[in-house]
Order: C-alpha cells, then sequence, then structure tokens
C-alpha cells in the first residue's frame, strides 16, 4: 500500500480523529499515486495513523477511511460501513413519517465526500471527493440493495468536485431515472421533489426540524418567507395556521414548484402571495411602503465559498438582517440561517445583533437552530457543523 509520511509535528490532528491531511502536513509519498487510491499515513516515527482516499488535486490532500490498522479499505469495509450509518437512521423519532431523508452524510458518518441522500423510492448521491469517485461503483451497488430502491441517479454536479480535478457529472448511475418530481412526505406535508435539476439534491433536508419550528409559532402570524425555493417554509407556515404567507423567491420554475406544492397539500391558495424577485430588492421596496409582518424567515443560499468571501458574505448576512427587523412588527419572529460552513457561529449572531442595533431594535434569542438530526455532526468534525440558524424575538 503507498504510504504517505507526514511532517514532524503534524500528526495531532489525526491523533484526534479529524479525517482530513492537508498538503502542507506531507513529508513525502505522493509520486505515482491514483486519485482516490487508499494510502497509508505514517507520523515521521513512521507510526501508523489512517488509512484514506489520496486526492492529489486538492489541498486536503488525503481523507481518512479509518483510523484502524486492522481494517482493510475493500468492498466489505463500505459494506459494513453503508450499513452502520444507514442503521443510526431508524433509531430517530425525528424522521417519523419521512419519506426524505439523508441517508450518509459524508465526513461525520465516516465517509468523506460522500453524500446520499433518499426521495421515496430514488436514492440521490454526490461523490464529492477522489475517493469516493472511486469507489463509485461498490458504493452505488451495495445502497441498490435497499428495500424498496428503484434507482440510483447521480448529482455530483456541484463546484467542490472541481478542486478534487474532478469532472461535474450528473445521471442514472443504476435501476430507473426518477420521474420529473419525485414526491416525498414529511410529517403531515407532502412535497415535490426535482431531484434531476433542484437544488442540492433536489430539496433541503437539512431544514426539516426548522420547517417545523415555523410552522409552530405561525399561527395567526403574517409570515414573509425570503428565498423560498419550493415553499419548504411557506407550507409549513400556512399548515401551521398563518393567516398570510408571502413567498419570495428569484427563480420562475422554483416558484412554479411552490405552486403545485401548494395544490399537493390542499392549502388555501387565497392567503399566499407569490413574488418572483431578488430578496434584497423587494425587501427594500416593502421598507419603503412601509410594509411589515409578523414573522420573517431568511434562508439564503450560501454567500460564502472560500475563506476570501467572508467579509462580503458578512455584509450579505448583515443587509437582509438589518432590512428583516426594519420589516418586523414589534414582537415579531426572526427565523435566520447561514449554510455556509465557512461562517462561524458566533460571528453569525454578532452579524445580527449589529442587524438589529442598526435597525434600532432590540431583539433576543429564543432558540438556536441547526441541521437537521440525519445530518449528523461529528464531535471530531467541526466543519460539519454548517448551517446556523437563529429564532429571535424582535421588540
Amino acid at each position: 500500500m503507498p504510504t504517505l509520511t507526514l511532517k514532524p509535528g503534524k500528526e495531532k490532528s489525526l491523533r484526534r480523529r479529524h479525517p482530513w491531511v492537508f498538503s502542507g502536513a506531507l513529508a513525502k509519498g505522493l509520486s505515482g499515486i491514483k486519485p482516490g487510491e487508499t494510502v497509508e499515513i505514517v507520523s515521521s516515527a513512521r507510526e501508523f495513523l489512517a488509512r484514506g482516499a489520496i486526492s492529489p488535486h486538492s489541498q486536503i490532500i488525503a481523507r481518512i477511511w479509518s483510523f484502524d490498522r486492522e481494517e482493510s479499505i475493500d468492498t466489505g469495509f463500505f459494506r459494513q460501513r453503508l450499513a452502520q450509518v444507514i442503521g443510526r437512521r431508524a433509531d430517530l423519532p425525528e424522521l417519523a413519517g419521512c419519506s426524505g431523508l439523508r441517508l450518509v452524510n459524508g465526513e461525520s458518518d465516516g465517509l468523506p465526500g460522500l453524500i446520499i441522500d433518499r426521495y421515496g423510492d430514488f436514492l440521490v448521491g454526490q461523490f464529492l471527493a477522489a475517493g469516493a469517485e472511486f469507489w463509485k461503483e461498490a458504493i452505488v451497488d451495495q445502497l441498490m440493495k435497499l428495500p424498496g430502491c428503484r434507482g440510483f441517479y447521480e448529482r455530483s454536479d456541484a463546484a467542490v468536485r472541481n478542486k478534487e480535478g474532478l469532472p461535474q457529472t450528473k445521471g442514472v448511475l443504476a435501476g430507473a431515472e426518477p420521474p420529473e418530481l419525485v414526491e416525498i412526505a414529511e410529517g403531515n406535508l407532502k412535497y415535490l421533489v426535482d431531484v434531476r435539476n433542484g437544488h442540492k439534491t433536489g430539496f433541503y433536508l437539512d431544514q426539516r426540524e426548522n420547517r417545523r419550528q415555523v410552522g409552530l409559532h405561525a399561527r395567526g402570524r403574517t409570515v414573509l418567507n425570503c428565498f423560498a425555493y419550493s415553499g419548504g417554509f411557506g407550507l409549513a407556515a400556512l399548515a401551521g395556521g398563518a393567516s398570510r404567507v408571502t413567498n419570495l423567491e428569484i427563480s420562475a420554475p422554483a416558484l412554479a414548484l411552490l405552486v403545485e406544492n401548494l395544490r399537493l397539500n390542499d392549502l388555501p391558495a387565497d392567503r399566499v402571495e407569490n413574488v418572483q424577485s431578488d430578496v434584497f430588492a423587494e425587501l427594500r421596496k416593502y421598507r419603503q411602503a412601509g410594509r411589515t409582518f409578523d414573522l420573517i424567515v431568511l434562508d439564503p443560499p450560501k454567500f460564502i465559498e472560500s475563506q476570501g468571501q467572508l467579509p462580503r458574505g458578512a455584509r450579505g448576512y448583515k443587509d437582509i438582517n438589518h432590512l428583516a427587523c426594519q420589516l418586523l412588527n414589534p414582537g415579531g419572529l426572526l427565523f435566520t440561517f447561514s449554510c455556509s460552513g465557512l461562517m462561524p457561529a458566533e460571528l453569525f449572531q454578532k452579524i445580527v445583533a449589529d442587524a438589529a442595533l442598526d435597525a434600532g431594535r432590540e431583539a433576543r434569542i429564543i432558540k438556536r437552530l441547526g441541521q437537521a438530526a440525519d445530518h449528523p455532526i461529528g464531535l471530531n468534525f467541526p466543519e460539519g457543523s454548517y448551517l446556523k440558524g437563529l429564532l429571535c424575538r424582535v421588540d
């Protein structure tokens, strides 16, 4: 097996079982190794540390499969690891009544670079690192044995693959091609999901428990759902008894799917206003017109793709939160989120605090929000805590 040798002192993160090795930690050991191939990683004293997949085109030069010297990385390894992580979901009461869920959550599930979501009878996968790509066939073969699985669709059309030297790709990997829209259940609500062309793998499964929170707080309130996509938060608010819901979304196809989701759930369309517009511009129009709301949801797309984008992204978060605070009625509720993994939780809270202060409002955190239970965060992998949210009362 090829061996990577680390520089002195660079083994500390692996001893803490962090699953990444950065290129700057290597003393030697790259020549002739194929992308995704399994390598043994040793300290400068030649002590075994881990086995992982090599990613020669990435700054993250290796991603760890196992810290167990006795564990071989082969088809049997993936069969066992997949069974373990999928089995953990069976014990989660939060998933009762849900036919859309995450089965594999990358590094936090000990399978770096691999995302597997299930939508009804179809699996949708993202192979985001060289190691996951290398073992793709074995992974797909194993997952297609799951009961009721009709097909496996790949959505490896994410820009992060460029950093791995991998082309973006999507399409059927096994079984039947999914229909244009796949229906899933989430508690008492149903959603139509475009797994072939929708955001991420088709739907924001990570926001499941936060949608429930919006529903619990929406009764009798006027709700503004920003960056609405296919309507997840808006539908939850309506089902929870909101008096009126305004959905803001710039994408016409997303709004069309939102309308279909309203029909699917037989929710009152007369209490819904769907607006196709840029959120930043529309919020300024509402401020100028003196329009206000009782509950606002801010669930923007990722503003920060690299460390260098952090200042600009922070300004974007400040802007929309400032506008939202100005548009909330006294005692109104703000559900505000950042899905940018590079945004520290403490900085996000400070940004929201500064936004409220600049708006001349007092705000208090009622609840901290995060990703759903089927998106676990490995204690050895804090980077897995990408979704940060706050439920604030704004007076």
